[in-house]
């Protein structure tokens, strides 16, 4: 994983020192919230419902052991000991204090990670396929890619204050497994008739209240010229979204309007302009980064047969345990969605254990999934029933893996300050519901995401089976959606009709469930037999 150079220490130290100040002058009453939020909003604080939000960055979603630690520590210290892990690939913490932010800070300047950019009107978090550098169906590793953005976006003057706030992923397999096309700009690395190494781009895709999927612009940017097409991709955003109507402010709005034509047009003409004025990072650089990321040192021989005669590991081998590109290894997923659990959560003890994990079985890394688990991408299958029964033993052995109780949800109403309606008592109703009526084993892959809002931080456009919460006059009610997809086969959820109170929904999901299994094929998946048979046999169960 890529490591801080002098220049990197500098910049996050001299933000926190900048930051310190600028809170203690808020506590001093020198500054108005008003003047204040702009400047904590730079590094990723946020004032809720309850208290101040901190989201820390995780880039590209790769921890190592010492950070995860660093992590724990701080949930202990600052919070109420646990953390959240989000859709970004990030943490976030929710009931931070004001005159603790510094020190927080500081900490996580200690073991090289910071919260600039986690929120605002500029480039966030860039996200990456969680199994990059571990699966076999991968170009190459997307990550140094994602790196080299990262260090071009950070602190971009033309940048920091875009029309809205913007999301970017890179990839580098047929499999989309980070959402790609629902990003503003979606990057996946391809080769050309000629076996050389590109990209292709993706813009104007997004969920929140106008979901778009982002067409693909070009098929093919040579890797020695992809921070400037990103360059000009932003240029022509930067100009040209609006800034009178947050609602209408993302570049998906701005490519709808002008086309993906036209919006195509002018960045070729801006690529064009910026490829003459030489900004190009050497591609030195991108080796420098790559070798951050070389693979580890896995060993050669291993067995890969794995001892089953444990019917519940071996439950979680098969659903938790994903192929590796070395023989004798595996990724394996650490769900952080037991049965009635809240999902994305969890405790110090639980972060520290997981980065003890991480240590012993998967050379020092972990991953944050942007479905809220946390993987180790490098373990020998000889180590999986050990580090199975420490997780077990932990509550961390949930065999869910993209299974209907492995469900993706916001914080929503419970901590929210923009949230219509609570997600995680659903997501822990729908959970149980499951658990108590043994319908999971037999669904198979089947998606389900809550967002409390419109602004879709739960990803429901995208869920197989997606839910929305709205006011509906002073009332909590759910929407439920169907057929939406977040792979490489990306689709949009629909509504099904009329909402749901918070029982509802629950008996409106399992509804939905009986109609697929009533009418699925052999081998056909939720989203398959949904697409296949259509909307009116789900409406028919659900509203009669």
């Amino acid at each position: 994983m890529y490591r801080y150079d002098r220049y990197d220490q500098a910049m996050v130290d001299a933000r926190v020192a900048e930051f310190r100040d600028q809170v203690r002058r808020r506590l001093e009453g020198k500054l108005t919230e008003d003047q204040f939020k702009p400047l904590r909003l730079m590094n990723g604080l946020y004032l809720q419902l309850h208290a101040y939000m901190l989201r820390v960055a995780v880039p590209y979603g790769t921890l190592n052991s010492r950070q995860m630690r660093a992590l724990a520590d701080i949930a202990e210290k600052y919070d109420r000991g646990y953390g959240h892990f989000t859709t970004r690939q990030n943490i976030q913490y929710n009931w931070i204090k004001l005159e603790d932010a510094g020190d927080i800070l500081a900490d996580l300047a200690k073991v090289e990670m910071h919260a600039i950019q986690t929120s605002g009107n500029c480039i966030r978090n860039i996200s990456s396929d969680h199994f990059a550098g571990a699966t076999a169906d991968e170009l190459v590793d997307p990550r140094p890619y994602a790196e080299l953005l990262r260090q071009w976006s950070s602190f971009h003057p033309e940048f920091i204050a875009l029309p809205r706030k913007f999301k970017i992923a890179v990839i580098a397999s047929e499999t989309d497994r980070a959402a790609m096309k629902l990003h503003d700009i979606g990057i996946r690395i391809v080769k050309n008739g000629d076996g050389a190494l590109g990209a292709a781009f993706y813009v104007g895709g997004g969920m929140g209240r106008t979901p778009m999927i982002a067409p693909r612009i070009r098929e093919f940017v040579p890797l020695d010229q992809l921070v400037t097409y990103a360059e000009a991709c932003l240029r022509v955003y930067n100009r040209y979204g609006r800034r009178d109507n947050k609602f209408k402010a993302r570049i998906k709005i701005l490519v709808h309007e002008l086309g993906a034509e036209e919006y195509t047009r002018q960045v070729e003409e801006e690529f064009a302009h910026l490829l003459a004025q030489d900004i190009e990072p050497p591609l030195a650089e991108l080796e420098r980064i790559k070798a951050y990321f070389a693979d580890p040192p896995f060993e050669q021989g291993l067995p890969d047969a794995i001892d089953r005669s444990d019917p519940d590991f071996a439950l979680w081998v098969d659903r938790n345990c994903v192929a590796h590109k070395a023989p004798g290894y595996a990724s394996a997923v650490i769900s952080l969605k037991p049965v009635g659990g809240i999902p994305g959560d969890a405790s110090a003890d639980q972060m520290r254990l997981i980065a003890d994990l991480a240590e012993r079985y998967s050379f020092d890394e972990l991953r944050v999934m942007h479905t809220q688990n946390i993987v180790l991408p490098h373990v020998r299958k000889a180590d999986l029933h050990t580090l199975w029964s420490a997780l077990d033993e932990a509550g961390l052995s949930t065999p869910n893996l993209d299974q209907v109780d492995d469900i993706i949800a916001c914080p929503g109403l419970d901590y929210c300050s923009l949230a219509n309606a609570r997600s995680i008592p659903v997501a822990q109703k729908i959970s149980e519901r499951f658990a108590a009526n043994g319908k999971s084993d037999t669904l198979g892959e089947l998606k389900l995401k809550i967002s409390g809002c419109i602004n879709a931080c739960g990803h429901h456009h995208a869920g197989h089976i997606g839910i929305l919460g709205v006011d509906r006059k002073g009332v909590e009610n759910y929407q439920l959606l169907l057929g939406g997809s977040e792979a490489d086969d990306t689709s949009l959820g629909k509504i099904t009709g009329p909402g749901f109170d918070e029982a509802g929904i629950v008996d409106a999901v399992e509804k939905a469930t009986d109609v697929y299994l009533a009418q699925r094929r052999d081998g056909e998946r939720f989203l398959d037999t949904y697409r296949r048979i259509g909307m009116e046999p789900f409406k028919e169960a659900l509203y009669g």
